[in-house]
């Protein structure tokens, strides 16, 4: 009797493992975006991770100039780099000037002020190379009248993102004549599907066109400068009666655009750099269109593999990992909390999973040049790791050994040991001069955090071959940096650092709290991956370790750095990030925390920070802190706080301003916040720590991994 009691309970046990297991595909499926009218800001985009494409409500990029100001209508791959000529021979040594650190003279590379040809060289280098617009692809319909339709001429707009595909379905009317188009992306290569359906095609009424745009070298570019100075060229090659291959040659790329379409088509060049292709005789049209470096040409694929490797691709994507489900939720901010979490996923997956950290647009468009800061990579790939799709950060971590020998050299340049990592940078791992960025310290422990995580998922002896040159050199700069101060005893970090609130002069700042958590946290890590290895501890590393600055506290509180004991009183301390919440929400509890004084300043920070001049990753940190103090209230709070740029778009975007229409970090915050508030961190056996246990949450969630 016992026997079939245990046997009948572990059927029990079976049949509730599965009641409680989460149905992905209704849970990402509910939260499909639909788009029923013309809006600049809910452009939707189909992409790989490595490369993305952007559309307005035609599944195209047939308005660009009209989303020009919105989310604009980009196709950007992480190959795609352009640099202007040098033709004034600026040296990369001019953007350099000496400042005084530590009783000697350090070279920091810095927007210099003058004479002229220096701050010419600065831009020079800030403004090369810069990211491309690789091409805009869209329609050319005409009216009756003859007219070009315009947007407002596109009627009974229904528009839908599938999420679990990938595929974007477009729907519209032109003078009472449907249109329906499918746009996909190839999961493997930067090549878009396309099929449209409409009898305006058999009317030669609905052409296709591809027109190449200039780089605008200016801080952002939305692909809609049409004409400029420099002599690119645009050559068009026909392969046969179905493709053909425009190439691009520009100062320091070239590239090919491939279109390759099913059915009767002929393509024109109606300007230097514009193509139309009408198709005839057909009201259902198949087109892909596949983009490549010159020198690598890749066959294109037909529209269905092109739609079936979107499929396959997203539907294992949304299978793996792991996933959380708010259903049965009563707080009335769940539903949109599950929401901004899916899409966030998908904006991340198509937009930062590939070889090269992304830029903080990703591959929509482009905010400073298209330069990648690496003090960001933190936000845009560690969710990943917790969301146990580790491989996705994983993917760009051999980047770092590329950039390698050039981390090294900044640190030998400025008389330092070790790596010190870059910040605005490239993809071959150039400095960018920059009088803020050139001095922060914060993205340097961030690879002995993405090898950690990579080790806490595959804990073999193996991963720590692979990441640790790189773990001890950040570790040996981290050492080296720190400043033996002999009259108190101590390491100090600074003066000459600007900290990730980037509010307090560089020459002037020292000990910031959350730098200083940061530097006990990694420094602590790399010892403990040395000891794993056998190897010996450098006594440099222990000793800075044993005799770092403590956190400056000043009224019960920890201040922003010990230099600024002004930090809750000058109104300009209270704007931007308030990181000092990151010393024990991003880090988990050190040996410099006392969580009294943390709760305290959480507290003071909640009440009389200026929210309103923040950015969109400063809600999620605050969760995160909320979460580890054990207030999960305050953690949910953090996520709705009514600010501007915690604004979610209806296509997931997370919106800053005019200037800065999409923020990935906000996203990848997002995602970060509520790993950990659903799988905790070390030492939480609690299920899902970070939500209220008021009975308002209902959550499910599998597969996340906690964070350290």
């Amino acid at each position: 009797m016992k026997k079939y009691q245990l046997i009948i309970a572990a059927l029990f046990s079976i049949s509730l493992s599965a009641q409680q297991k989460i149905n992905r595909k209704a849970l990402v499926t509910r939260h499909n975006v639909q788009i029923t009218a013309i809006d600049t800001l809910a452009s939707l985009t189909v992409g790989n991770g490595a490369f993305a494409f952007t559309v307005d409500a035609t599944g195209l990029q047939t308005f660009p100039k009209t989303y020009q100001n919105g989310i604009p209508l980009g196709t950007q791959s992480e190959w795609g780099w352009d640099s202007y000529k040098n033709v004034n021979g600026y040296k990369f040594s001019e953007t350099l000037r000496d400042y005084k650190q530590y009783g000697r003279d350090i070279s920091y590379t810095v927007q210099i002020k003058e004479p002229a040809r220096r701050v010419e060289a600065v831009n020079w280098f800030r403004q090369n190379p810069h990211l491309l617009q690789l091409g805009n692809l869209g329609f050319e319909i005409t009216k009756k009248d003859g007219s070009l339709v315009q947007p407002s001429d596109l009627k009974a707009i229904s528009q839908k993102l599938n999420l679990w595909t990938g595929e974007i379905e477009s729907y519209f009317e032109v003078e009472g004549t449907p249109v329906t188009v499918y746009t996909a992306s190839h999961q493997e290569k930067d090549e878009i599907g396309v099929k449209v359906k409409s009898t305006l095609l058999k009317e030669k009424r609905l052409k296709i066109s591809l027109r190449i745009p200039f780089p605008t070298g200016d801080w952002a570019d939305m692909g809609t400068k049409w004409e400029g100075k420099q002599d690119y060229k645009s050559t068009l090659s026909e392969k046969s009666k179905t493709q053909v291959v425009v190439t691009h040659v520009m100062d320091s790329i070239s590239y090919n655009v491939s279109l390759n379409w099913k059915g009767n088509a002929q393509i024109k060049k109606t300007g230097e750099h514009y193509f139309v292709l009408e198709p005839s005789n057909t009201d259902t049209f198949e087109l892909s269109c596949l983009f490549a470096l010159a020198e690598k040409p890749v066959s294109n694929s037909s529209f269905s593999v092109i739609e079936n490797s979107s499929s396959k691709g997203w539907e294992q994507f949304w299978k793996s990992g792991a996933a959380v489900d708010f259903s049965g939720s009563t707080d009335p901010r769940a539903n949109e909390l599950e929401r901004r979490v899916i899409l966030s996923q998908y904006l991340t997956k198509v937009q930062c999973a590939g070889k090269v950290p992304p830029q903080e647009t990703g591959l929509t468009y482009n905010s400073w040049y298209g330069k990648p800061h690496l003090e960001m990579h933190w936000w845009h790939g560690v969710h990943f790791a917790l969301w146990n799709r580790a491989d996705l950060l994983e993917k760009s971590l051999p980047w770092y050994q590329k950039v390698f020998d050039k981390a090294k050299n900044i640190a030998k340049r400025q008389g330092f040991e070790g790596a010190r990592w870059q910040k605005m940078t490239d993809p071959d791992g150039n400095e960018s001069p920059s009088s803020v960025g050139s001095f922060l310290i914060w993205q340097q422990p961030h690879f002995i955090t993405y090898a950690e995580l990579l080790y806490r998922n595959k804990p073999e002896k193996a991963t720590l071959d692979l990441y640790s040159e790189r773990v001890f050199a950040t570790a040996d700069f981290m050492a080296s940096f720190a400043n033996y101060d002999a009259k108190k005893d101590r390491y100090v970090l600074g003066p000459g650092v600007i900290p990730a609130q980037e509010r307090f002069k560089a020459m002037e700042t020292f000990n910031p709290t959350y730098e200083l958590a940061y530097w006990n946290w990694a420094l602590k890590t790399a010892i403990a991956w040395k000891k794993k290895l056998n190897q010996k501890v450098p006594e440099k590393w222990e000793t800075v370790l044993a005799k770092l600055s403590p956190l400056p506290i000043s009224d019960n509180v920890y201040l922003a750095t010990e230099s600024a004991t002004d930090s809750y009183t000058n109104p300009e301390f209270k704007t931007d990030h308030p990181s000092v919440l990151g010393t024990f929400g991003m880090l988990p509890e050190t040996s410099l925390l006392d969580k009294k004084i943390m709760k305290n300043t959480f507290d003071l920070v909640w009440n009389t920070w200026s929210w309103d001049k923040t950015w969109g990753w400063d809600f999620p940190m605050t969760a995160m802190s909320a979460a580890r103090l054990k207030m999960p209230e305050k953690a949910i709070d953090a996520l709705f706080m009514n600010v501007t740029t915690n604004t979610y778009l209806k296509n997931g975007h997370n919106y800053q301003a005019e200037r800065l229409t999409l923020y990935l970090p906000g996203n990848g915050g997002l995602l970060t916040a509520v790993a950990m508030m659903c799988a905790g961190w070390d030492g939480t056996n609690e299920e899902n720590p970070g939500f209220p246990k008021d009975g308002t949450w209902k959550v499910k969630s599998e597969g996340f991994q906690k964070m350290f």
